[in-house]
């Protein structure tokens, strides 16, 4: 039954106020889905690009990602100028520079500004990296942590 200033067939503010909620329910559920396959895409892009690397930027690329893997899983593995790197909510937090890349006799795991290194007036952002073997491994895994905050 409708009142003076009600007219039949509208909604109330109350409907209205759901049918709002819902379809911003809605288009949230949709950017998730093309967030998860943006993330997807991402990673199969970045597995990609190692695979296709020389053996030894290969091997070195392989290792970090896993590392970054373990330590922290909350890092979305993407490019990021045709190299592989590691973003936290969208932000390219480090990357890796095959050697191959520009021609180097080494290769180089750097952090972007994003990452939480600061120590006093003057911090490293970026490490030469012959081979990455334990020793080096274990290292990164302390800068990532350390990046995180």
């Amino acid at each position: 039954m409708t009142t003076d200033t009600e007219t039949a067939g509208t909604f109330s503010a109350a409907e209205k106020q759901a049918m709002r909620a819902r379809a911003e329910e809605i288009r949230a559920e949709k950017a998730q889905r093309k967030g998860a396959r943006r993330r997807q895409a991402d990673a199969e892009k970045l597995a990609e690009l190692i695979a296709s690397l020389p053996p030894a930027d290969r091997a070195a690329a392989t290792r970090i990602h896993e590392v970054i893997a373990l330590v922290a899983p909350q890092l979305d593995p993407r490019t990021w100028y045709g190299m592989p790197a590691w973003a936290l909510d969208g932000d390219v937090l480090c990357f890796f520079t095959p050697a191959s890349k520009f021609d180097e006799r080494y290769h180089s795991f750097g952090f972007n500004s994003a990452a939480k290194l600061d120590d006093g007036r003057m911090w490293a952002t970026s490490f030469a990296v012959e081979e990455v073997d334990d020793e080096v491994a274990a290292r990164i895994a302390a800068l990532v942590r350390g990046a995180l905050g």
